[in-house]
């Protein structure tokens, strides 16, 4: 199912780990309309890297898929609110983020986390939250901006 122009609705439920794990990962019905709005966002996303190809690689998760890969209980994937990606063909995960970082408005999270970008919104207020994620010990630890 086509959500805009240029993203899918499998694309925001796709997961190798929930197929992996037997795990249903179908955005429920009374969070259409935010995949919808986190589609949209990526659109304007994509028109501020040169309408270059994007990447998802996490959309919606659902609560047992969270678990699994020890996502945060207050996850804006939980709500098909968040996306990863990449955008290989405009730059490096860095620069992508600070691109947005500088151009992009009405944001909940935007993260750095090394191999891709995280952007996350926000039913309520829109802090506009800019960060880096490193993993030591394969556990985030974040840091305010975007820290090389």
């Amino acid at each position: 199912m086509k959500l805009t122009d240029h993203f899918t609705l499998e694309e925001f439920e796709q997961s190798d780990k929930a197929t992996r794990a037997g795990l249903d990962n179908l955005i429920p019905q009374e969070l259409m309309q935010n995949v919808f709005l986190i589609a949209s966002k990526m659109e304007e996303v994509r028109t501020l890297l040169n309408g270059k190809s994007i990447i998802v690689s996490s959309g919606y998760r659902g609560p047992k898929l969270n678990t699994l890969i020890g996502g945060s209980t207050k996850s804006a994937h939980m709500r098909a609110l968040a996306c990863d990606f990449i955008c290989p063909k405009y730059g490096t995960p860095l620069q992508v983020a600070k691109i947005l970082a500088g151009a992009l408005s009405d944001f909940d999270q935007l993260i750095w986390e090394g191999t891709w970008v995280h952007l996350g919104l926000s039913e309520t207020l829109a802090r506009r939250e800019v960060l880096t994620a490193k993993f030591p010990n394969g556990k985030a630890v974040y840091t305010i901006g975007l820290a090389d």
